[in-house]
Order: C-alpha cells, then structure tokens, then sequence
C-alpha cells in the first residue's frame, strides 16, 4: 500500500472498489512467523468489467507528522491500529511502521475497525439480455489492452483503436491467425515483464517453455510468423513486429532459428556476479554492485579473508572513519570528491583511531590550496554572493534617504536565477542614484538590476506608427550612457566586495569550502584483465586509465583528440562491463555513415563479441518494429545504431509526460515567485513563452494518434549507451535572462532533448553511471556546450552546487565582453556582446573533471605527420570592392528599417557577401572571371602540387562548402575548377565529386581510392 510506484494499486482498483484497509501492527504475526512487519488487510469487491479508474487509494499522501503513506490511512486514521513511528530498517532505510498500542488489546481494536467497513453483495440478474441488431457493437477499451491491437472478448475478435474496441471484420482463416498470435504476443509480452522485474528463474523458465509451445503449434499450421499470410492478418496489431522478431532468417527469408527469447534472459535485471578471481576483480565489482567496498561480498566472491583483502589492496582502499561497523572504499574515492570535509572528519577520528593517521596523512597530500581574495573572480550577479551583501553595496554606493533605505529591498528568486530590486522608484531625487551611477533616463538601481541579471542596460523610445501600434526604437546615445555608468558601478563592485576584512575572510572561506574542495579522481586502470580481447593488440596507458573511469566512475566524457582510440576504449569497457556484471546490454549510438565501420572495429578488438548491427533499411518504416523487437529479445554484448535511427526511439509517452509536467511545475513556481516580488515583465513573458511551448509539447502527447513504435526505450534492456561524436547534440535548450549575447543559443534541437531525456533515464537507473559521451571537441563554437555537457552528464552535480540554471553557471564562471567586431556586410565595426570568458576556471574544471576524462595531442603525442599551413591571400577586383560599398549601403537600410525583412536582411547581405568573396560570377555569371581570384589561386596551387607529386599520385582534398555542382548548367566554382584543371592536363578521371557518390557503397569506394 505504501510503494513508491501506484502501478499494482492501479491494476487492482481497475477490478476492484476497496471497501476498506486496516493497518495491523508490526508484532501482529511474530508469534506464528517469527518476524516482525507492518501487514494490511485489504476488503475488496470485484467489479462486473475492468474500468479505467485511479482513486484516491492508488496515490499517496503526507501525514501531519510528516509521514509518508497510502492516502487511504493518511485520510482514515481510525484504520490504523497503532501508532506510525519512522524507523531505520534492516535494509538501512527509514521506513514507518506500525507500533502496538498497549493501552487497548488488538483484538478490540480490530473489531471496531471491521465495524467501519460497509458493504453488500448485490442480487445476481439472470435474465438474458436482448440485443438488438442496431445495438452499438463496439465497447469502451479494457486499459489492459494496448492501443492499436487485437483482443478477444467473449471469443470474439476485437481491435482496440484509442478508446473504443471494434469487432474485427476478417475472414474465418484471418480470425483462427489472429486468434493464434494473440496467445503468442500475450506470452511475448508475459515473458518480457517477467524478465523486465526480474521473476523467480522457474516462472521465466515455465513462460519460455509456453512460449515455445504456442509458437510450434501455431507455425505448424499457419507457417512462419513473417510469411505474408500472417502478415496480411495481424500487421495492424502494433506488436506484430515484435513477434516476427521471435523468428531468425537469412538474407533470402529463409528461416534459421528461434530466437533468444525462447531459451534465455534478453532483458536481464541488473544481477551480481558469483565469483572472481582477484581482490582488483572483486573491488571493481563491489564498486559497481555496491557503490562501495563491501568487504564480506569481496569475501564470498574470492574465498579470501577480509584480512587478505585489505593487505592486498593496501593502499588502493582506506578505511572509513565513524562508521558504526568497519568499511573501507576505494582510494580514487576517498581521496577525491569533498576532500576538506574527509579530512576534517579523519582529523577528529584518528585521535581515538591510529589506524586512520594513514588517511589524514593521505588526505593532506590531495588538499586543495585555499585561495585568496586576489585569486577568487567575483561579479556583481553572482548567485553564491548573499543577497544580504548585495543589499548592503548597494545601501553604501547610493547612500539612499533613511525613508527610501526602509523600503529598497534586493531579493534573489533560486528557481529561476532572477534578481530583483523592489521599490527603485522611491529614491527621487538621489545625485547618485541619477547622475553619478545613473542617467536620467536608466537610474543606478535599475543598472544594478540589470548587472545582477547578467543584462546590458538598454534604452529605448517609444513611438506611435501610423496604425497607432506602440513601437521600440532603440536609443543608441542613451544606452552607451547607460552602459558607461553600467561599467563604473561593476568597478566599484570590484572595489568593494574584498575591501572589509569580515566580508572578505567570510566569502573567501566561503568560496573555498563549496567550490575549491573538489579533488577529481584519478583512474589508474593497470589492474583490469580484458577477458576474451584479441592478443594482437595492445592498448595504451591512457585508454586503459580511461576504461577504468568508465568502470569505476559513473558518467563519463571521454575529451580526446581525434586519433587517441575513443573506439576501443568505449569498446573494452562495455565488454568489461558486461564480463563483470556491471552491465546487461551496452547501445552505441555513432554517426549513420560509420556504423559498418563501427562493428568491423568491434569485432577487430572482441572477434567473439555477439553484436546487433544496423543498417538504414532497418530503420525504414517497414522495418523499425521488427528491429526494436530484435533489441528487446536478442541477448547482444552491443547495439550499433546510427545517430538517426537513434531518435527514432522514443521514450514511453509515460516518462515524457513526467518530464514535461515537473518542467511545467518548474515554470510556474518561477512565474509565481517572479510576480510576488514584482519582478521584471520581460522575464515573465520569457516564462510564459517557455510554459506555452511546454503545454503545446504536453496537449501532442496526450493527444496520441498511431506511434509507429513497438517497444519504448526503456524495454529494450539497454542500460548503457555510449555516444560517438557527442558534439552533434550540443543545441540542448536552456532557459537565460541574458539578451542578444552571442554565444548564447536558445535554439531547441529535438534530438538533443531526446537524448537528454533518455540521459536521465538512465542516470535513474544506474546512479549516474549509464552514459558515456566521446568527441574530439567538447566545446566547438560556444562556450554553452561545455555547460550542455554537465547537464547531460553531471545534472545532479550542478543542482546540488545550485548551478542547475545556466545564469548562476555563467555568474559564476564566465562573464560576457562586448568588443568591435566587423559587421556582416565587411565595411565597418559594430560592438557585439559574446560570452566568451571564463572566469574561476580552476574550479569550474575541478567539477568537469569529475566527469570529463580529457587527452589533449600535447599530452599523447601520437605519432602523426606535422601539418604545414600556407595562408595565400588576394586582392579583391574592382568590381568586388564596388560590391561590397553596395553591401553597407544595404545593411544600412536594412538597419534603419527601410526595407521588409521579405526584400532584403542582413542574412541575405551576408550570404551575399560570402559569395562575392570566393567569385564575383557567383554574383552574377555575366562578369568576367578574374585571374586573380581565390578560386584561380586554388586552381594553381592544385596544379603545382599534383605536378611535383605526379610519382607518388599524391591525393588532394579540396573543400568548398559553397556554389555546389547542380548539373543544371548554371556556373558553380567545383565545375569550374575542374574544367581549368582538365584544360591544363590533369586526367578527368583522376577528379573526382564527393557528391558523385549518393549511395555508401559509393562513398566507401570513392574514399577507398
């Protein structure tokens, strides 16, 4: 009655009405069982059909003591013959039990408590029903019956489609099919719950050995499941494909074998390995199983003694100070995470305990060094600072009226980063507040507000156009006012933030103690036996410490440079994973034009590795269920899938409606607390703008039409994915008060919000050890991704420092810089504000490093050729020059608002101006094609180099990611090249269009020459 999870509840109270619970005492049963558990009586009435129902018994509540429990008690507490006291149980958990009263015997209070419960057993009708031809046929969908599938009521074939269930119209054969596969697919599914929550060994066995029979009886008489008789029968049934999945065919349809579902586990709970050989073995293992060095399962698992374990690993683990009973953990773990708080409590226990000076002497070495003052970056808006001390800077800057000093508060709103300063305006008449730190138009509270919020201050005018539509024209004269002001009150923030001795001794222990006492763990993986890798390679020091991060750390982002081998140390590591137990089913998710390359790569490394590869007819709509179907039943090391056909499974609409309406909840607290403090407008319509398109994404899923799904991702079994190229996934979306900064991506890519959902997922079900990211280049084009990577991998992490929002990241980290920058059309400068510096990086890195495993090429020095760059550079025409005056003329207009955005933009201007600069005839094919041009620079160099390297054919790649080939006769520069190129004696066949190759294949063969 008191589980976490309503689902059993849920199933009952759809066949039964609860006329009533009592809560026995946890003593009740200790005289005939020996044991002591709080036990319920539950009285039910079965109802006449299935409902879809959910009362308030299914859900729990909160006592007013703070318990929680079934809202059942919570509302009836007469029901409880007890008291409910919270209690540390065997299992180590605080739990509520029921305590026996001892002022009134049980057996009187049982029989009030039955006294309460009202109940009647109805008089049965007998009289037979007369249905009439007209009556309506189809009836209200049983919930236990899938959306989109065959049922059978009254031995009648019925289709449930949303939430009605019509009478099948099929043939008396198609019927006997159907009626056949919905015992096969009852069995299937049976199957795959019962090895989802992992039943008794004999049940799964007994369900496999039904499975095996309905599926032999049935093929006997109607043949394979994928033959196109059973097909035309039953692929309206969503979960056709799943059974097509049960049959394995060779390339022709030729049936080979059944599937592993038949005779073995395919979706194993996550499940302890018996035995291992060395006390290295059983370390990792207990880490894994555990989270922790359990010394008596480390026993069990080796047949050594404790004492035998502990000197083996001497060094390697340390013991736990205060712990009720002796533990140890791994020294990559107590010597790193929080390190000051370790040593300030191993300080304390080795007075009492000589056995722990070995640790305070260990955690000594690893301590972080305080920094000072000068040492610690600190901005007006960062979220550590309290609002306490803001309020007093600001008090002491502006000097305000003892009656404006009683009412001008500064308030810091955590669920959405928002600062705000209440009461601005009643300050008037303030010098300082309007000319020394202010303007007339922005005064120094509301720059100040601005500041704390990371916003430049900007002002606008505002005018009536002829239609009487109020309209905002920036005031450019104002606002660089407005910011020169912005930039003295960020310098006398500067000044006097470290100038008391109190404050200052106070946030510098501050700052210390929560983000400068993290030591990241540092993997040595030396001891790690690769069981079943080939013996004709041999992998470096560096994968194999980053192999361990990945066995014995949880998330990972493996930040090597390309060619230190990414792919065989993600590979050893699920295979290492699943050797020891760790894990059941790894997914690789890599870039669609790799995967074949990706498996050859596997099967180099673990040539027995059992591996399921995808290829993109898989993934056609025809074929993705029976593929998902393969997943699910198929007992593969690995999953090679494409970044695609990735996205193509979706988690259960369950989980992503969950997501959504915390997400929401989320958004309405902000708004709430945001218009309780009167905050500003603007960060309310930004709110309401996100809460908009979060409902939109809510009303999509709710109102579900046919999902060309079979199996969501959380039943296929996997619980560890692994991504290639992990970059590809940077845009995840995040919410910024900041405005028009560049480097600041506000744009959603669902593929990325997909992936960060099924991230949690896992981090649920794993304790953040699920994920595991590569790529060459963490951070790419903004400084936001390397904050994406910490959500997507290190989530809890920042929620626990209050990071969780990228303001109170930023304000922390980094700082935006406004700078000249050329203008889009190339003729003049404009200021542009970027958020491109980082500030306490030390610390920041401290955190990524928890997660990030990073080689860099000046750490690896792989043996690779050095690159010699040329930079050719040349002058524009006459024509360009002219041109690009024509471009600023443009951008003007466009600035000025002089033209529709429908006419001409200034990303129009800017393309345009890219065009012109590799060749004025991208402009206008009519102009003549100048000699000294970029395009017959290339062509010379191309020449020059495949004339002095003729001996060696000597291959060259250019690339022109503009005026690609059309084949339609209009000018492009690669048609152009080549022409020149043939023209001078280069053989036609030796160049060679990449867009010439539309199939793999192609591309492979292309590459290969």
């Amino acid at each position: 009655m008191d589980k976490a999870s309503p689902e059993v509840r849920k199933y009952i109270a759809q066949r039964a009405e609860l006329l009533g619970a009592i809560r026995l005492p946890d003593n009740t049963f200790k005289a005939n069982a020996g044991t002591e558990v709080t036990s319920d009586i539950l009285i039910l009435q079965k109802r006449d059909r299935v409902m879809d129902i959910e009362p308030d018994w299914v859900h729990l509540d909160t006592d007013e003591n703070g318990v929680t429990m079934n809202r059942y008690f919570v509302e009836h507490p007469e029901m409880v013959l007890g008291e409910i006291k919270m209690e540390n149980t065997r299992f180590g958990t605080f739990e509520p039990v029921c305590k026996a009263r001892k002022d009134i015997p049980l057996s009187e209070l049982l029989s009030n408590a039955v006294q309460r419960i009202n109940g009647e057993i109805p008089e049965l009708d007998n009289r037979v029903d007369e249905i009439s031809d007209e009556q309506e046929l189809s009836v209200p969908a049983d919930p236990n019956v899938r959306n989109f599938s065959f049922t059978l009521v009254d031995g009648r074939v019925y289709f449930r489609e949303n939430d009605r269930m019509q009478p099948a119209s099929v043939s008396m054969t198609a019927e006997n099919r159907i009626k056949g596969l919905i015992q096969v697919r009852d069995c299937v599914r049976k199957l795959i719950e019962y090895q989802t929550d992992d039943y008794p060994e004999e049940m799964i066995r007994t369900e496999q050995e039904n499975l095996n029979r309905l599926y032999d009886v049935y093929t006997a008489k109607y043949g394979l499941i994928n033959s196109r008789g059973n097909y035309l029968a039953f692929a309206s049934d969503e979960s056709y494909f799943l059974l097509c999945s049960l049959e394995v065919l060779d390339d022709e349809g030729n049936f080979k074998r059944k599937a592993d579902m038949f005779t073995k586990r395919t979706i194993k709970p996550h499940r302890e390995v018996t035995s291992v050989e060395t006390a290295s073995e059983a370390l990792a293992l207990s880490i894994g199983e555990k989270a922790r060095v359990d010394l008596p399962y480390m026993e069990q698992l080796t047949g050594k003694t404790q004492a035998e374990l502990v000197q083996d690993l001497q060094g390697v683990i340390f013991k736990v100070p205060n712990c009720e009973h002796v533990s140890y953990v791994a020294a990559d773990e107590y010597l790193s995470g929080n390190v000051r708080n370790k040593l300030t409590v191993a300080d304390l226990a080795a007075k009492n305990d000589p056995e722990l000076a070995v640790n305070v002497e260990a955690l000594e070495k690893v301590i972080p060094k305080d920094l000072s003052a000068a040492e610690i970056s600190v901005r007006l808006g960062a979220t550590w600072i309290p609002q306490e001390d803001i309020q007093r800077f600001v008090m002491e800057l502006l000097t305000p009226s003892s009656y404006a000093a009683g009412r001008l508060k500064v308030r810091y709103t955590p669920i959405n980063g928002d600062w705000f300063i209440e009461n601005k305006s009643s300050d008037m008449g303030n010098v300082k507040a309007d000319s020394t730190y202010g303007t007339k138009r922005a005064s120094a509270y509301r720059i100040i507000e601005d500041t704390l919020n990371l916003r430049d201050t900007r002002i606008f005018d505002y005018v009536y156009d002829e239609h009487g539509n109020k309209k905002a024209v920036f005031n450019a004269k104002e606002t660089t006012a407005a910011q020169a002001k912005q930039e003295v009150i960020k310098q006398a923030f500067q000044d006097w933030i470290w100038k008391d001795p109190e404050r200052r001794n106070r946030l510098v222990r501050y700052y210390n103690d929560t983000f400068n006492s993290v030591r990241p763990r540092e993997y040595d993986g030396s001891h790690i036996t690769f069981g079943g890798i080939s013996p004709e390679i041999t992998l470096r020091p560096h994968q194999v410490n980053a192999i361990a991060h990945i066995l014995y750390g949880g998330n990972t982002l493996l930040a090597h440079k390309v060619g230190a081998g990414k792919t065989f140390e993600m590979v050893a590591a699920a295979q290492e994973n699943k050797r020891l137990g760790l894990c059941q089913k790894s997914m690789f998710v890599v870039p669609n034009h790799l995967v074949g390359q990706w498996a050859s790569e596997y099967l180099r490394l673990y040539p027995s590795a059992n591996i399921l590869v995808t290829t993109k007819r898989d993934f056609e709509t025809g074929n993705r269920k029976k593929f998902c179907g393969r997943i699910a039943t198929g007992d593969y090391d690995a999953v090679i899938i494409g970044h695609s056909q990735f996205e193509k499974i979706p988690m259960s609409i369950g989980r992503q409606r969950e997501q959504l309406e915390k997400q929401l909840d989320d958004i309405e607290h902000g708004i709430d607390d945001v218009q309780a403090s009167k905050g500003e407008q603007f960060t309310v319509k930004q709110l309401m703008k996100t809460r908009k398109a979060i409902k939109t994404k809510l009303e999509k899923l709710n109102d579900t039409k046919r999902k060309d799904t079979v199996i969501d991702f959380e039943q296929l079994g996997v619980d560890r994915l692994f991504i290639d190229e992990s970059h590809f996934y940077k845009n995840l979306y995040l919410y910024t008060k900041m405005r028009n900064v560049g480097g600041i991506a506000q744009t959603e890519a669902q593929k990325s919000s997909d992936l960060f959902m099924k991230c949690r997922y896992l981090d649920e079900i794993t304790g953040n050890r699920g994920t595991v990211f590569a790529t060459g280049t963490p951070v790419s084009n903004s400084m936001v991704e390397l904050y994406s990577v910490q959500r997507y991998l290190q989530y809890d992490t920042l929620a626990q420092n209050g990071l969780q929002h990228f303001d109170s990241w930023a304000s922390t980290f980094g700082e935006t810089v406004t700078a000249l920058e050329l203008a889009p059309e190339g003729t003049n400068y404009r200021a542009k504000t970027r958020f491109a510096k980082f500030y306490n990086l030390p610390e920041l890195m401290q955190m990524f490093r928890e997660v990030a495993d990073i080689q860099t090429a000046d750490m690896l020095k792989l043996p690779v050729p050095t690159v010699n760059y040329h930079n050719i550079k040349t002058k524009p025409s006459e024509i360009q020059t002219e041109m690009v005056a024509s471009l600023a003329k443009r951008a003007e207009k466009v600035r000025a608002r002089l033209v529709e955005p429908n006419i001409d933009n200034m990303l129009k201007i800017t393309n345009d101006g890219r065009k012109l600069a590799l060749d004025q005839r991208m402009i206008d094919p009519m102009l003549p094609d100048d000699p000294e041009s970029k395009v017959n620079a290339c062509v010379d160099n191309v020449y020059r180099i495949w004339e002095e390297h003729a001996d060696t054919k000597a291959t060259q790649l250019v690339f022109c990611d503009l005026s690609t080939p059309k084949n339609d006769g209009t000018f492009n520069v690669y048609d152009d090249m080549r022409e020149k190129l043939i023209a001078r004696g280069i053989p036609a066949e030796q160049i060679r269009f990449i867009h010439e190759a539309t199939t793999d294949a192609q591309k492979k063969s292309c590459s290969a020459r």
